[in-house]
């Protein structure tokens, strides 16, 4: 079957649905995209993520020998921010090579690609292992929506591996670190400034909570790919008003970590640490995502974009974190790969954009992934 639109048209017409987040409002987007898969063949399922907000899940084929290969991706994006855009953010104009857009890069372009890769092969994937798509909502504010999917029974079904369509320039990374936020809580007791003898200071304790993270070290081996795990404090929150003792002060910690840590482990040695003056709050916990290089999918992969990128690739990882973190434990940990037409250093900048050529050779790549995978 041949795609209704190519990946360049439909990046354009996703791009002008305007689905930043908060507050999101990705249905409009997921039903788009599911009509012209269930026009294609696909078997199309819609999961509300709350009002105007969905996440879709379309497959096609299936084997009882072998699970399907998903691709995945999201389709919301982050707010434009205060500076001026020199292109309209939501109308997908080109320029030089480039289509302009908030999302265009991170992923929409992605998302894009890949939905019309499978139109493009859906007439010999009925009759193989298939394609799970999973097309999500709410992943820029923690992954709600691949979340939201684990949680669901019988949401998603089976996957042998998974290719996480993020921004990469085409170059395939073999995964990810995690990500852990807490809020760090002290609290005191107010009373009036000119008498803190009356009172207890939650900021002196928050203080003393900052300096103790401050000198935290990481004990575990560095990760020969994404090195040694940190740790940010990124916020502080602290008293109402100058001229009274503050009784509460909240601490913002991002924790990036590596394959070996548990963040459950690692939550309460920062416990001990802090002692009883602090209570832990974890906001985000996603875990890393790694697949050894060696694994002979990722090398089959590596071969797929030689011709791409004129060399064999070379491991690497990405920055950022993916949906795969939560999508990986619900299909029992499949090798994973993150490989997108979108620029990563484009991700969440004012004049958004994506290349227009990467996003016709990831078309040609996703397909050549997913013949082989199902052996079409």
């Amino acid at each position: 079957m041949t795609a209704q639109v190519n990946a360049i048209e439909l990046t354009r017409q996703i791009v002008r649905m305007n689905t930043i987040n908060p507050p999101g409002q990705e249905e409009p987007c997921a039903r788009h995209l599911g009509a012209l898969l269930e026009k294609g063949g696909f078997r199309v399922r819609y999961h509300e993520l709350s009002s105007q907000r969905a996440s879709l899940v379309a497959t096609i084929g299936g084997s009882a020998d072998k699970a399907p290969l998903c691709f995945t991706g999201h389709i919301d994006t982050v707010p434009l921010g205060a500076a001026t855009w020199k292109m309209d953010p939501f109308a997908a104009d080109t320029e030089g090579g480039k289509l302009y857009g908030r999302g265009t890069s991170d992923m929409k372009c992605g998302v894009a690609a890949f939905v019309v890769a499978s139109l493009n092969l859906a007439d010999k994937l009925a009759r193989s292992p298939g394609l799970e798509l999973v097309i999500t909502a709410g992943e820029e504010t923690g992954c709600e929506g691949a979340f939201h999917l684990t949680r669901k029974s019988g949401a998603l079904g089976r996957a042998g591996a998974v290719v996480v369509g993020e921004p990469s320039s085409n170059y395939p990374f073999v995964g990810h670190r995690g990500a852990f936020w807490l809020n760090a809580r002290t609290r005191g007791v107010t009373a009036h400034g000119s008498m803190p003898e009356k009172g207890v200071n939650a900021v002196f304790k928050a203080a003393r909570a900052v300096a103790i993270l401050e000198k935290f070290r990481f004990t575990n081996p560095p990760h020969p790919l994404m090195g040694q795990a940190t740790l940010n404090v990124g916020t502080i929150h602290g008293g109402l008003n100058i001229n009274s003792v503050p009784d509460e002060a909240v601490i913002g910690v991002d924790i990036r970590t590596v394959p070996g840590i548990k963040h459950a482990q690692l939550k309460a040695e920062l416990m001990r640490e802090l002692g009883d003056e602090v209570e832990l709050e974890t906001l985000l916990d996603l875990e890393s995502v790694y697949t050894e290089p060696t694994h002979p999918w990722i090398q089959e992969v590596f071969e797929v974009m030689r011709p791409f990128l004129g060399d064999r690739p070379q491991p690497r990882v990405a920055t950022y974190f993916t949906d795969a973190a939560a999508l990986n434990v619900a299909y029992n940990k499949p090798p994973a790969i993150i490989l997108g037409p979108g620029e990563a250093q484009m991700a969440h900048q004012t004049n958004e954009y994506c290349v227009v050529d990467r996003v016709t050779e990831s078309v040609a790549a996703y397909e050549e992934i997913a013949r082989r995978w199902c052996a079409i």
